[in-house]
């Protein structure tokens, strides 16, 4: 039939499913043809008959043999092959929707200057495979393990010793586990907003937060943003006005702009709060990222009219998807329930990884290399994009963003669809702002991510293209309308 390797460092059952594989596919074994059982291949190759079972159930479970009882194993009839299937699009062009898909699903060749996250390369080692072994090795029952709604009582209290080592008084029942900080949104959204509600929000912004709160059919009402916190003649006028239900804020690396707060700032905006009973949501997902010991809402409050939330994913690792929150019992218990109506709990597994890697220390570490990694890339991409004509009246206080500003005169729009053309993802202002109106004249800035708008390629693209811009707006029109065409 075939013969196997001993001497090749391929395991044998790998061998088995690929001759077979072979064979099915040069004709020799047609479909419908009999293969010898199980017995009888282990005889004739002089393997054990767990090592043929292997092979068998692999080719089994990929549809090229058939198990049919007693009568044996059979070639299965080949489909035909069929066109890859064009990946779906989330949204249309540039849309909010459109660039999350966009940035996550890193299509090769396209430099994603405007993502929301880390490369690979940054994260790889931040979780080892022995960690997961030792991870999944704290439960009992193994991979049949369920997890609490509320999440494992162990890592709820690692993390609220996380949270109090950042000044915010936090035992592990007044935390609950998330699947990362977009769930977190949503829970607030599902458990304290009905249609009709006002929600305050930051302007600019963070852009899927804005598309959640219009399907949850709330009114949405924009409080500017500055470089030392929110306007707060803004908020104070808009409490007064609206009597808002929430307000979703950013205290700490604020997205997009990667700006702070000064503690003057946020205590206005818990007293301004607590006098119009409008609940806090303060959104600290990029707080890791912070190099220093930034104050938070949550911990001026002792979380008294404050629900924080946050995430290891964007810092950790996108495959644990692991976020959570911090809220007082009365609040928690209504965001609670909402989880366990949507999701039931998250996923142990991702728990116990999480557990195993606070408790050895490995997260510490791991911050602060990449804290380091992140100050270096922000010197470098401040840098060359400011050579290239990108301009940065505040740049923030760190973590990973830039919020840069094009030469006046420049169509923004016009230059991020040429740049995706040339395989470049940019994210324009516009894009972060929750009172965009049509007619509206266009925000100028765009945001980057420092590590990926460090590479040369999008400083020489800027450059080439802002340059050509020197004579006006209609010669933007050229240099971009031509690599539109198709």
């Amino acid at each position: 039939m075939f013969s196997i390797d001993r001497d090749s460092p391929v395991a044998l059952a790998d061998q088995i499913e690929a001759g077979v594989r072979s064979l099915v596919a040069s004709g020799q074994l047609p479909a419908g043809a009999r293969l010898p059982s199980i017995r009888q291949l282990a005889q004739q190759l002089g393997v054990g008959l767990q090592t043929v079972i292997t092979a068998y159930d692999r080719l089994v479970a990929a549809g090229c043999i058939d198990s049919r009882g007693t009568a044996g194993f059979f070639v299965c009839e080949q489909a035909a092959s069929l066109p890859d299937a064009a990946a779906l699009e989330a949204g249309e062009e540039q849309e909010p929707v459109w660039l999350a898909q966009q940035a996550n699903e890193q299509r090769p060749g396209v430099l994603l200057a405007s993502s929301g996250g880390l490369p690979p390369s940054w994260l790889e080692d931040a979780v080892p495979a022995a960690v997961v072994q030792r991870g999944l090795a704290r439960s009992s029952a193994g991979m049949a393990s369920r997890c609490p709604p509320q999440g494992l009582p162990e890592l709820r209290e690692r993390i609220a010793m996380l949270l109090r080592s950042q000044g915010m008084a936090v035992d592990a029942g007044r935390v609950l586990t998330t699947y990362g900080g977009s769930q977190a949104i949503d829970l607030i959204c599902r458990a304290f907003l009905q249609p009709g509600d006002t929600v305050l929000v930051e302007n600019p912004g963070y852009f899927l937060m804005f598309g959640r709160l219009r399907e949850a059919g709330v009114r949405i009402v924009p409080i500017t943003r500055r470089p030392d916190g929110v306007d707060l003649n803004e908020l104070e006028a808009a409490c007064r006005e609206h009597r808002p239900r929430l307000f979703f804020i950013q205290s700490t690396l604020h997205n997009p702009t990667g700006w702070g707060s000064t503690p003057a700032n946020l205590h206005r905006v818990l007293v301004l709060a607590q006098q119009h009973g409008c609940l806090l949501a303060e959104d600290d997902v990029h707080g890791h990222f912070h190099p220093g010991t930034p104050t938070r809402l949550a911990a001026l409050s002792g979380l008294d009219g404050v629900i924080y939330y946050s995430s290891f994913s964007k810092a950790l690792s996108p495959a644990l998807r692991m976020g959570y929150m911090a809220a007082a019992p009365e609040l928690l218990r209504q965001l609670l329930r909402q989880k366990i109506y949507t999701v039931l709990s998250s996923a142990a597994l991702n728990e116990y990884v999480l557990l195993e890697l606070l408790s050895a220390g490995r997260w510490r570490k791991h911050l602060e290399r990449l804290q380091r990694k992140l100050l270096a890339a922000r010197n470098a991409c401040t840098r060359q994009l400011t050579q290239a004509g990108i301009s940065f009246g505040t740049p923030g206080e760190g973590g990973l963003f830039l919020w840069g500003r094009l030469p006046a005169g420049v169509d923004v729009d016009l230059l991020v669809q040429d740049a995706y053309r040339q395989q470049i993802l940019l994210a324009r202002g516009a894009t972060f702002r929750a009172d965009t109106a049509p007619g509206a004249a266009a925000d100028p800035h765009l945001r980057f991510n420092v590590v990926f708008s460090q590479q040369a390629r999008l400083a020489d693209y800027l450059q080439s293209r802002l340059q050509a811009l020197a004579s006006g707006r209609t010669a933007l029109s050229r240099v971009a309308g031509d690599s539109l065409k198709p």
